[in-house]
């Protein structure tokens, strides 16, 4: 199988990060596994390296990789906001490959440090606002409220959403963030943003159709047309990205790692765009 270049690499544009943490999941274990997993269905034969606009994602140089990081609870916000912040350091952008949702509040603070007026596009099936879920301010349910509280980014647009519940709706509120849910899920395809964006792509945004990898199924969401379609549309700097909540042992087929993979191309071409 090939790889990505290993971090430090001169000339490099965007830095890859694998997170393999989901201790703060709150019903499925798995995406631990995903990291590797993605990162073996960019390389697989079944589909070549270029883009939708024709960029080539296999040209040298154009990745530096720090690998997988596989911290405890206790460890993972340090270690993440660290490894993602020695890569903004050296002037690249950042993907990161989880893990569960939780790792996107490290990976915010990270990429707020460097990039003040960040902004956020995020994708799922469910807002992650709770203030404390199921005891656990941390859980995978929470990043958003954490990531708000603390006023790290300007603007918040959740995409996707299908689950919301009273108690989110009131942190929505509370925080100023702007949730689009599936009732409107046409509203997607015309958003502006003025700052930097921080991208972060939970995969049960996807209608469980498009990909079965995960462990909240929540029917009526995105294809993988209109999810690529509203990322291709965008026209921002995005300085830093995740891809989470993949379960490849929900998938025996393999379909979402594949899916994954696509995001990952799709986002690292639009980043190349403002680099």
């Amino acid at each position: 199988m090939n790889s990505f270049p290993p971090f430090p690499q001169e000339n490099a544009r965007i830095g890859l990060l694998g997170v393999a943490f989901d201790e703060n999941s709150s019903y499925k274990r798995g995406s631990v596994l995903a990291p590797q997993r993605i990162r073996e269905a960019f390389f697989c034969d079944s589909a070549n390296l270029w883009t939708e606009d024709e960029t080539d994602l296999g040209a040298d140089g154009l990745f530096a990789d720090a690998g997988d990081i596989a911290p405890s609870a206790g460890e993972m916000p340090v270690a993440v906001e660290q490894a993602a912040g020695r890569f903004y350091e050296a002037g690249l952008k950042v993907i990161a490959l989880g893990g569960d949702h939780s790792v996107t509040y490290p990976l915010v603070f990270a990429a707020a440090t460097h990039h003040p007026e960040l902004s956020i596009l995020h994708f799922d099936a469910h807002p992650d606002l709770y203030d404390n879920f199921e005891d656990n301010p941390y859980s995978h349910a929470s990043p958003f409220a954490r990531i708000m509280e603390a006023g790290l980014v300007k603007r918040l647009v959740q995409v996707g959403i299908r689950t919301i519940t009273g108690h989110q709706r009131q942190q929505a509120k509370r925080f100023g963030v702007e949730v689009l849910t599936m009732r409107n899920w046409r509203d997607v395809f015309d958003l502006q943003f003025d700052s930097p964006l921080y991208l972060t792509f939970d995969m049960d945004c996807l209608d469980p159709a498009f990909a079965p990898g995960i462990s909240h199924r929540e029917p009526g969401g995105l294809s993988t047309r209109e999810a690529l379609s509203v990322i291709q549309s965008l026209q921002v700097n995005i300085v830093g990205a995740d891809i989470v909540e993949l379960n490849p042992t929900q998938d025996p087929l393999n379909v979402t790692e594949m899916v994954a993979a696509k995001i990952f191309k799709e986002i690292a071409a639009k980043m190349l765009k403002y680099a």
